[in-house]
């Protein structure tokens, strides 16, 4: 659903998910269809791409010790307004925390106002050296909040480096996201949350249909000296997608379909594809085909909590592996049957202890054939399909939530 805008690898394994890093495509609904993190045996996704049905998110679970509930809103009604015709608005709202102390994000419930038009929703966390550049972006944009098809929208570098947190994802249905570890997202005074908002208004054909000024419950907790932090890592893999044996056109073409990426999203993105390629592929070299992997090395130890998987409406099955191929192999996150509208936090049945040594390895699958099956798909060129941010594009990401342990 959530536009990934090039990801570079860090020195340390442990970093956030970058705001402006994951805004999993213009259509891309992300739609992490609730994140049911309490429930360690959440369903498997259904694979039918369908259509959310309408409903609100269930309440929220009650307060443990030591916690409590803060409810915030957005400071005024928006009425969606898609650009250039379309029936999709992706729509940034700023909100302040207030925070005069520091808090663990331990939950959180996002509820739309006006779930006739709300497709589906992401919260994300912005520390105090990325609050200045979303205050600017707020500012030079009229009327509520501002356009953002890709990921957050806000350049600024603190927020694009990777320090935003992705806290929670909403679709209608969701349940509060909510680990049952002491663990949490550390907020500092002076941070911001972000509402991305997928407006859609296919039923009236992009028309006005209403406003929404939808709100988020968080549940914070001060902490102990036991609780553990947690942070994002994601595990990417390369797109190399064909069109299919029964289509042709000029996107059909890597070098001309990475070109149109990159006048779409621009240069960080474009090179995604390649980049991805040096560090995934032995050789370094392109591996045209349906399904595509890349190992990732642990630097450092920590556990795993929980884990995300995300691709775009071509994506058929992903999974994460810790050391594959070796007796100690297991699959850490399993998605057999992806669906674009049905994307979830899955926690792990237990936590696993990882460290230096260790590999992770994430392998998506897509299917180019469900082009033609899908309406928002099927009046689009065909093309060889590489990472991107759009619609037509795609992703390959295990994002997986972790906390670090010092051995």
């Amino acid at each position: 659903m959530p536009s990934v805008q090039a990801m570079k690898k860090p020195e340390s394994p442990l970093w956030r998910f970058r705001a402006g890093s994951i805004a999993l495509a213009a259509m891309l609904a992300v739609a992490a269809c609730g994140s049911d993190a309490e429930n360690s045996s959440a369903p498997a996704t259904t694979g039918s791409h369908g259509a959310h049905a309408s409903g609100s998110s269930a309440a929220p679970q009650p307060l443990r010790a030591g916690e409590r509930f803060v409810d915030l809103k957005m400071a005024e009604a928006y009425t969606p307004a898609p650009p250039e015709g379309g029936t999709d608005e992706y729509r940034c709202q700023m909100i302040d925390l207030g925070l005069t102390r520091a808090a663990f994000l331990t939950g959180a419930q996002f509820t739309p106002e006006n779930v006739a038009i709300a497709h589906h929703a992401i919260v994300y966390a912005v520390p105090p050296g990325g609050a200045d550049a979303v205050r600017e972006q707020d500012a030079k944009t009229p009327g509520p909040g501002w356009q953002c098809f890709g990921g957050t929208g806000v350049a600024g570098a603190e927020v694009e480096e990777g320090d935003a947190a992705w806290v929670d994802t909403w679709a209608p249905g969701a349940t509060e996201t909510l680990l049952t570890e002491d663990a949490g997202h550390k907020l500092e005074p002076g941070s911001l949350l972000i509402l991305q908002i997928h407006y859609n208004l296919l039923a009236t054909d992009g028309k006005p249909a209403g406003s929404d000024r939808s709100a988020v419950r968080l549940r914070l907790t001060d902490g102990t000296p036991q609780t553990r932090e947690l942070e994002t890592w994601s595990l990417d893999a390369p797109t190399d997608l064909p069109c299919a044996a029964d289509e042709s056109g000029p996107l059909c073409d890597r070098a001309t379909s990475i070109a149109d990426v990159t006048k779409r999203f621009g240069p960080e993105v474009g090179e995604m594809a390649d980049r991805q390629v040096e560090e995934c592929n032995e050789g370094g070299a392109p591996k045209p085909g349906d399904t595509q992997s890349c190992d990732h090395k642990v630097e450092a130890p920590m556990t795993l909590f929980a884990g995300f998987g995300h691709m775009h409406m071509l994506g058929r099955a992903m999974k994460v592996e810790l050391n594959p191929g070796t007796p100690k192999a297991k699959v850490v996150l399993d998605v057999p049957q992806f669906d674009f509208d049905n994307q979830r936090l899955m926690k792990l049945a237990s936590p696993v202890e990882i460290g230096p040594g260790d590999t992770l390895r994430v392998t998506c699958t897509h299917d180019a054939g469900l082009r033609k099956r899908l309406p928002q798909l099927s009046k689009l060129p065909p093309r060889y399909v590489v990472w991107g941010d759009g619609t037509s594009d795609e992703m390959c990401i295990g994002i997986m939530t972790v906390s670090p342990r010092k051995s």
